[in-house]
């Protein structure tokens, strides 16, 4: 690593002679293996990034050009060559550096990107500022990764073409992948730009022929440039946007990067480059397969992931497991995913069910609106997605399924804390952010059993039926295949005891259980967000002096706001802790630890509970 660490800042970097970059390439490829097999992340991006990052950081002005790196998690590299090499030791844990782009870390992160294909809007935004700052900065987004399937890239592009003279690169960077194997026209598109071959306009070539050729022949060439470009590299979609488009080229020759680059950064006005790079490039185990080493937990580099027997199922394999096995009694169900099928536990339910497996790519609003469709005609959609990643389909949730009330299922996974992705990827406010849609059914399972026995009643229920439930493991509670359907909005009494009754929501009962128990209070398994069972909250209220309710979602606006709108309608006046997660962003660190740190343990909950009440509380 002795290349390497002389790098502290782009600038030592742009001071390296080009004969050297090969070889920085190749100790920052060994470096990130290394590092991320002792702290885990996202390993196969970042390894078909770093020949364009050393690229970009050489031939561009950083930080004073802004640079976005779009899907977020291809940045280790670029964090790696802007000072943050002695940092990557604690990447994604308790007060280390993230592991996508953040603005409040470094200067060099222009954009905090975590969510697909936002780059080419905002870098659009800075690029248009500096126009008004009659600055020539250049903006320059890479998009990659699965990225550009993304509905917001389109309208970013659709925006772009209009606006000639602004400084802007946009960097498709096309691995054939995004998380999982690519879908879609798209994907077919670009394997028919492959299929000439690589191409790109060097300076040198230029030179060269300005030295070689006469004058009159330069004239002419100049005069036809667009066109033998043409002949070449057909017109593509993105000149059709407005681009000058140049590519596709290899984006593992690094030597050919830095000419293109150096070309590009003359001209003026809408940029379009596409490099063609391999995903988990320069380590075997990573390019064989790119979709197991995304995003992994510690390992040995020399002996790479050993599958380990599972001790308890995850929740998405518990979803996986009911989605196949009401597949075969169901002719009508229908899985989507927004790009994610081995996140959400749906590769078997894939290959069992082919004809009925739908991933549409990195397109969330999409997804639901295609499910209303399907529901439209009587089929019945289940919809798979992360709960961060449902945000982005607030619109279509709304209008296109809840106003018709149409019978859509969604399973929405990564509910609560999600650990080292920190939080752009949290599931903290779906509960919020459903509860107040009409028609809509929400639904917390304590358990892996109790998931199972939700999703069949959210598939039968006739309307809109959520299902959220948080990433991992549970307890490890037995589970029943035979699944029994659960009455609509009602609660369950778990524990009887006296004055303080702990109202809790999905994976806060069994910590709620443990502080009921040192309390001698009564615990309450809510089951239902919505409709909050009425009945049991009045009579909690009658019976106890105190009601504390717990959820692993936002507080305010939340579960428990549920339950005091239910106090209020009665005119009760209990006094109620309210007990979640505080209205700021929770930072990255192990999900245990987080939950200790806002009070959302069992020890966390009877803290809270004996500060309001006292040290005698529950005696």
């Amino acid at each position: 690593m002795k290349l390497l660490n002389t790098i502290n800042s782009p600038a030592d970097l742009r001071r390296l002679p080009r004969h050297q970059l090969p070889l920085l390439a190749e100790e920052l490829r060994d470096f990130i293996i290394q590092s991320v097999s002792k702290t885990g992340g996202h390993l196969s991006s970042n390894l078909g990034t770093i020949e364009l990052s050393i690229a970009l950081h050489y031939v561009f002005n950083t930080p004073d050009d802004r640079l976005i790196w779009d899907v977020g998690h291809q940045c280790y590299a670029h964090k790696i060559l802007t000072g943050r090499r002695e940092q990557m030791g604690t990447l994604r844990q308790l007060n280390g550096i993230s592991g996508f782009p953040r603005r409040e870390e470094s200067g060099y992160d222009a954009f905090s990107t975590a969510h697909s294909s936002t780059s080419i809007s905002a870098a659009l935004g800075m690029a248009m500022a500096a126009r008004f700052q009659h600055s020539s900065r250049c903006a320059i987004a890479v998009i990659g990764d699965g990225a550009i399937t993304g509905g917001m890239a389109f309208e970013a592009m659709n925006n772009v073409g209009i606006y000639k003279d602004i400084n802007l690169l946009v960097i498709l960077n096309d691995n054939d992948m995004s998380i999982s194997p690519p879908v879609g026209v798209l994907n077919r598109y670009f394997t028919q730009l492959m299929g000439g071959g690589f191409y790109a306009a060097t300076e040198a070539a230029k030179n060269i022929a300005q030295n070689v050729l006469p004058s009159p022949v330069i004239e002419l060439a100049k005069h036809f440039e667009k066109d033998v470009k043409g002949l070449i590299s057909p017109k593509t979609l993105f000149d059709e946007f407005g681009f000058s488009y140049t590519g596709p080229i290899d984006g593992h020759d690094i030597n050919q990067l830095v000419d293109v680059l150096h070309g590009l950064k003359q001209q003026k006005g809408p940029r379009f480059l596409h490099i063609v790079t391999k995903k988990g490039h320069g380590y075997k185990l990573a390019e064989a397969d790119p979709t197991l080493y995304h995003g992994l937990g510690k390992f040995s580099p020399e002996e790479g992931i050993k599958s380990k027997p599972a001790v308890k199922p995850t929740f998405s394999k518990v979803f996986g497991d009911w989605l196949c096995d009401t597949a075969q009694q169901d002719q009508k169900l229908i899985g989507i995913t927004p790009a994610m099928s081995e996140g959400s536990g749906m590769v078997e339910f894939a290959r069992r069910f082919p004809d009925r497996f739908f991933d549409v790519g990195i397109a969330e609003q999409h997804a639901v609106t295609f499910a209303a469709g399907l529901a439209c005609e009587g089929l019945k959609p289940v919809v798979a997605i992360y709960s961060t990643f449902l945000q982005r389909a607030y619109d279509q949730l709304i209008h296109d399924v809840a106003l018709q009330d149409l019978d859509v299922t969604f399973a929405i996974d990564r509910a609560g804390l999600v650990g080292a992705d920190g939080a752009t990827h949290a599931g903290s406010y779906d509960m919020v952010y459903l509860r107040c849609i009409p028609n809509m059914v929400i639904m917390a399972p304590c358990d892996e059993n109790e998931s199972r026995q939700m999703l069949a009643t959210a598939y039968a229920y006739q309307g809109p039926a959520t299902v959220r439930y948080p990433r991992g493991a549970g307890i490890g509670a037995s589970i029943q295949k035979n699944t029994q359907l659960l009455p609509i909005g009602k609660g369950l009494v778990l524990r009887q005891g006296m004055d303080i009754a702990i109202l809790a929501f999905g994976t806060m009962v069994n910590p709620a259980l443990e502080a009921g128990e040192k309390l001698n209070a009564t615990v309450i398994n809510m089951r239902f967000v919505k409709p909050v069972d009425r009945e049991l909250v009045i009579k909690a209220a009658s019976s106890h002096h105190t009601l504390v309710t717990v959820e692993e979602g936002a507080v305010m606006g939340g579960a428990g706001s549920a339950v005091l709108e239910v106090l209020s309608g009665e005119g009760l006046t209990n006094p109620v802790i309210q007990l979640g997660l505080p209205d700021r962003f929770i930072d990255h660190g192990d999900i245990p630890t987080l939950l200790a740190m806002n009070g959302l343990d069992g020890k966390g909950i009877e803290q809270s509970i004996r500060n309001r009440l006292g040290k005698g509380a529950g005696r």
